[in-house]
């Protein structure tokens, strides 16, 4: 049922879907170098969820709504390109905006990531994903299960890592870290869109 091959496939095949995500990671990392571990593993969670979630949904479209997902495959690659210009827009604005402050003697408020940017973050990130219901579409649902927490424990921990690196640089990078984290965002979502 689960052979070497099955786990190797379905590693790689998180590897490759984690990408975006620890993209996106490594820019949270910079925009907040002083992120505590509970909210790592928060944001590191959120994409391994959604890197789980949406295999597991693509295949349930393979398997019960084929038609319907069909029309609405040509639509993914617009839906990550407009939630990631968005996030990465804001972020470079305010990034922008504390600079300026920052020059004017003005007290800049640090503003961290909300959950709700963080869910949209998720979601564009992983919606191309939802092909991926196609790839596995021949496996029975526990192997497209088991694949789907393969996904996201390596999603988990490439993430963790982006988040490492990005904290790291953002702390040397200090406040020009969040206009280097939404160009990544804005370029993530362009190559998403591209490809």
């Amino acid at each position: 049922m689960f052979s070497a091959g099955f786990f190797i496939n379905s590693i790689l095949l998180g590897v490759g879907l984690a990408m975006d995500a620890f993209s996106v990671s490594l820019a949270n990392g910079l925009a907040e170098p002083n992120m505590k571990r509970f909210r790592m593993n928060l944001v590191a969670g959120t994409f391994g969820f959604f890197q789980a979630f949406m295999p597991m949904l693509g295949w349930f479209c393979v398997h019960n709504l084929v038609t319907y997902f069909r029309a609405f495959e040509k639509f993914v690659p617009w839906i990550a390109l407009i939630l990631l210009l968005f996030i990465g827009g804001k972020m470079l604005i305010e990034s922008i905006i504390n600079i300026h402050k920052g020059r004017n003697g003005e007290e800049i408020a640090v503003e961290q990531f909300t959950l709700p940017v963080l869910l949209m973050q998720g979601i564009a990130t992983s919606i191309d994903a939802l092909s991926v219901g196609f790839a596995i579409s021949n496996y029975g649902w526990l192997n497209a299960l088991v694949c789907a927490l393969i996904i996201a424990v390596v999603t988990f921990i490439i993430s963790t890592i982006g988040l490492h690196i990005g904290k790291l640089f953002g702390m040397k990078l200090s406040n020009k870290a969040g206009i280097l984290g939404g160009c990544i965002l804005i370029i993530i979502g362009i190559e998403i869109f591209i490809s």
